[in-house]
């Protein structure tokens, strides 16, 4: 029997996503973006509603195409408060909006966010060696740091922890513990 994180339990959908997801070294633009709307999203709750919600998200959020997304009027913001399948909370929807605009302005700067984010980790992951889950951070002083620059960037619902979650999201750092079988794996 594989052993995997703690988090993972014993749901299929935490499984499949621990198993083939999460740490594995993100490149893409729009996957890039999609993973820093869900983390927004999720402040607050736990990462099996998003997870349970994501499909919907990518249909209600245009496949989160930052630009087709950037380009919400107050009807789509509606439609989207609307909508059950999502979590309707206002700012974090609007959040969503304003952060496709300033993923954009990244983009323009830096030839793609996929450059710019990870710069702040020298363009390779970070791997840790945590041997208990207790030993794994909610925050870092890096994710600090990335949460500050996008906040300065206009960025919203990007806090060191939402920020930390992403960099484990999107494989920036490997925080799988040292027993379980994606560490070696993704390392």
């Amino acid at each position: 029997m594989k052993r995997r994180c703690h988090w993972a339990g014993d749901d299929p959908l935490m499984i499949a996503y621990h198993d083939t997801e999460w740490g594995v070294a993100l490149h893409d633009d729009t996957r890039l973006f999609e993973f820093l709307i869900l983390e927004g999203a999720q402040a607050g709750l736990s990462w099996r509603t998003i997870l349970g919600k994501r499909e919907n998200y990518r249909r209600a959020f245009d496949g989160f195409d930052p630009v087709k997304v950037a380009a919400y009027g107050p009807e789509k913001v509606s439609a989207l408060m609307a909508d059950a399948g999502l979590i309707r909370n206002r700012l974090k929807i609007l959040a969503a909006r304003d952060n496709a605009r300033a993923f954009q302005a990244v983009q323009a700067r830096f030839g793609s966010f996929d450059a710019y984010i990870w710069g702040f980790s020298g363009g390779r992951p970070i791997k840790n060696t945590w041997r208990v889950p207790a030993e794994v951070p909610a925050r870092t002083p890096l994710s600090a740091a990335v949460s500050r620059d996008l906040k300065n960037r206009g960025f919203k619902f990007v806090g060191p922890t939402i920020c930390y979650a992403f960099m484990q999201a999107v494989g920036m750092v490997n925080d799988h513990t040292v027993d379980c079988f994606r560490h070696r794996e993704i390392g």
